[in-house]
């Protein structure tokens, strides 16, 4: 090759642009939740994490995996199999400076520890007049969906709801699974915070490190639900583990020409009244969907407070769609038994459209 040949090539080389550096794989809702919970650590020395093998297997959904590897066994830690122990020791932890955060396995393995929750963890901050804070963050994947027994698919968020002094969060996106969940452990009232099992495989094109950045940009989400479809005929109010029900359902509807307009809660306590009242006074219609059993549940509180804030702008009843009272269907049943885009449909013909 000659000289100038030789140049030729090496300025063509050189022209050329760089590669784009690969983007980091899709983040998934149980990774966001893992992603806050090692963000929270490193931002505050007064976290700590513990439950049922959380340490070293890194949770049954392997939500803390790595966490006890990175920050020490002090900071993320096993314990023994005893939920009231375990939300006890929390409540012990909390009266004299730390954060925890605890994972109760499934939700109806934190059973044995409501009594902690409801007459300890709930109470103390108004026991004391305010003077003890309660900074506790208590996890629990909780609904259906993934197929499991008894004990294992559990939605008793009307438990926690119904008792005063908790916060309740149950994230449906993986954004907000991130950023509730930092919010939690920064709060210093408790927080029950529930994760739709069925979600921990959803995914997102955010990383963590744009999260973190969103976090440390907008910090309060507590209280405000979020419209994340808009529509003009139906509010269908929802939360957690039904939003992409819901949203499903909403899609179809629209191909028969019925506008749904899809409020997340994100919140159960607090909850938004002001953004779902806009959205129904609006619309004129109202239908809660949710996976709890409907008698004396959170959908049946989010009915009455709609009936009574919009009673004048109701063009037909509000309607609910809810499991079945019944305790949770056997793994072959559970679509059975957990609203369906065919029930909430259903529902949606159901109300009078004739104004």
């Amino acid at each position: 090759m000659t000289e100038t040949a030789q140049q030729t090539t090496g300025a063509e080389q050189q022209e050329q642009p760089a590669a784009p550096a690969p983007r980091p794989k899709a983040l998934t809702f149980g990774g966001a939740l893992n992603a806050a919970l090692a963000h929270a650590l490193e931002d505050t020395r007064e976290v700590v994490i513990f439950g049922e093998d959380v340490g070293t297997l890194g949770g049954v959904f392997r939500v803390t995996d790595g966490l006890a590897a990175a920050y020490g066994p002090e900071r993320c830690f096993d314990t023994p199999l005893a939920e009231s122990g375990i939300v006890g020791t929390a409540v012990g932890m909390a009266m004299n400076g730390l954060r925890p955060v605890v994972e109760m396995q499934f939700d109806a393995f934190a059973y044995p520890a409501f009594e902690q929750v409801a007459s300890h963890l709930a109470k103390q901050r108004n026991r004391t007049r305010g003077c003890v804070s309660m900074p506790v963050t208590v996890r629990i994947p909780y609904g259906g969906g993934v197929g499991g027994v008894e004990h294992h698919c559990d939605s008793s968020e009307g438990y926690y709801a119904h008792t005063p002094g908790l916060k309740v969060y149950t994230p449906g996106t993986v954004e907000d699974a991130y950023l509730m969940l930092r919010e939690a452990i920064d709060s210093d009232d408790p927080v029950i915070f529930f994760e739709p099992k069925k979600l921990y495989w959803a995914k997102s094109e955010l990383t963590a490190d744009e999260l973190r950045s969103r976090y440390e940009a907008e910090r309060i989400r507590e209280g405000r639900a979020a419209v994340i479809r808009e529509g003009e005929d139906l509010t269908l109010v929802t939360y957690g583990p039904s939003l992409p029900t819901a949203l499903e359902a909403a899609e179809a509807a629209a191909e028969d020409g019925t506008s749904i307009e899809v409020v997340d809660l994100r919140t159960i306590v607090p909850l938004d009244d002001e953004t779902i009242r806009a959205s129904v006074e609006r619309t004129g219609r109202a239908l809660v969907v949710a996976e709890a059993q409907g008698f004396a549940s959170v959908a049946s509180e989010l009915a009455a407070r709609i009936q009574e804030q919009c009673f004048h702008s109701l063009a037909s009843p509000v309607l609910r769609v809810t499991g079945f009272d019944i305790p949770y269907a056997a793994p072959k049943l559970e679509k059975h038994h957990l609203p369906s885009v065919d029930r909430i449909l259903d529902a949606v013909d159901d109300l009078q459209w004739e104004d």
